[in-house]
């Protein structure tokens, strides 16, 4: 699948700190220790809805991960997927009388816009969940031969599916106990009263065909990918075993990274999928967490259209901590504006204040769990100092705007 063109991004003097992330899996903030070429996976899209700030927010965090690897000298390799053939897709094009291939496309591609407009990064490896069916196929027969697989007693239905228990450490990635794993698989897309499994938990690989339903042809029968598979299928065969980051939204943890990684973990025999696995917190809008199905949702491509620069989309979003769940509003946005609008004032400005410092400050910040708050307030004072103060290094404020750019995605 195409990815989006990437946005120049200029080279700093120096090196930071090495990059320390909240592990959900250790509930602590530890090194993430990336060989010279760093490893993320990142969960995609289902494209059946515009992107909204919750999509951004995420991306973005994982962005600035990219960003400070980048700097630090790493090579990345970065794959994200695209769930371009699930239940949602399916129904949103029924009720709106287009075919699901076309509103999968159309959606992905204003996905690419917006990524492209906010100076998001791009995968090195953007993989749709149609193009990966072979790999997923040979994966769940790879988990059928292990016993870490069944076809459920149905001789309508005989889906395959996967033993919760089939590997020892299940439930280590969100630690949630059993009756709560039972809730939030069922509120995400879990049938855990689908009759004939032999656990409630235990998560669909293969769905057999449907009467209306896309199908592709396996050796289990004509069918479709479940969703946690897909992305285990596609990591495995971009990365391998030892991802370095696996990430995406905090609902995301369970069920779906849960069950992606001990798909992996069945068949490789690792104890990890990942060494870290970091989930970032939702964007709330009215009150509410910003989805979709809520219906509340704030648009990046409306915002766009109304004029609003996307690096003050990105600074309104970087205001709050990437693990916090936050609220967007009108305030939020205003603010960013303003703080966008100092930063190039000052960094237009013929000499500044010494910047040496203040890089390393930022650096320091960023690599401290991607602590945005600081970097922002950092950059403030820098602004405010050479507002109002002026200075005498005329060197300063285009090493302010380079920073800003490499490392925030903000160009001034």
């Amino acid at each position: 699948m195409r990815s989006w063109l990437a946005p120049s991004v200029p080279n700093l003097p120096g090196r930071g700190p090495e990059l320390r992330l909240y592990d959900t899996a250790d509930r602590q903030v530890r090194p993430v220790s990336a060989g010279p070429k760093a490893t993320m996976y990142v969960c995609g899209i289902t494209p059946y809805d515009a992107t909204h700030l919750g999509h951004a927010a995420t991306y973005l965090t994982f962005d600035l991960v990219h960003r400070y690897w980048l700097d630090a000298g790493h090579d990345v390799q970065y794959v994200q997927n695209v769930t371009d053939v699930d239940d949602p897709l399916f129904e949103r094009a029924a009720r709106d009388g287009i075919d699901w291939r076309a509103l999968g496309d159309r959606e992905t591609e204003l996905f690419r816009q917006d990524m492209t407009a906010l100076r998001v990064l791009p995968p090195h490896d953007y993989v749709g969940a149609i193009e990966s069916i072979s790999e997923v196929v040979e994966l769940v027969e790879k988990l059928l031969a292990s016993g870490a697989a069944y076809v459920v007693d149905d001789p309508e239905y005989p889906d395959v599916y996967f033993r919760a228990d089939a590997t020892t450490q299940f439930g280590y990635e969100s630690g949630y106990d059993r009756d709560t794993m039972l809730a939030l698989f069922g509120e995400r897309g879990g049938d855990p009263d689908r009759a004939g499994k032999a656990s409630q938990l235990d998560a669909l690989l293969w769905r057999v065909q449907r009467p209306g339903e896309p199908s592709w042809p396996s050796p289990f029968g004509a069918g479709r990918p479940g969703w946690h598979i897909e992305c285990a299928a596609i990591a495995l065969n971009r990365v391998g075993p030892g991802l370095d980051i696996q990430g995406g939204g905090s609902d995301l943890t369970f069920p779906h990274h849960e069950f992606s990684a001990a798909h992996a973990e069945s068949v490789t025999g690792e104890r990890r999928f990942a060494r870290h696995y970091v989930h970032g917190g939702m964007i709330g809008w009215d009150g509410h967490k910003m989805s979709k199905s809520r219906g509340n949702l704030v648009l990046v491509s409306r915002l766009r259209a109304d004029g609003v620069d996307p690096g003050a989309i990105r600074l309104g979003l970087m205001a709050g901590h990437y693990r916090a769940d936050r609220f967007w509003s009108p305030e939020v946005l205003t603010t960013a504006q303003e703080r966008l609008q100092r930063w190039r004032a000052a960094t237009a400005l013929p000499a500044g204040p010494d910047a040496t410092d203040l890089l390393a400050r930022v650096r320091r910040y960023l690599a401290d769990d991607l602590d945005t708050p600081k970097v922002l307030a950092a950059l403030d004072g820098w602004s405010t100092d050479a507002l109002e103060y002026g200075g005498h290094d005329p060197a300063s404020p285009r090493l302010v705007a380079d920073a800003i750019d490499a490392l925030l995605g903000v160009t001034l």
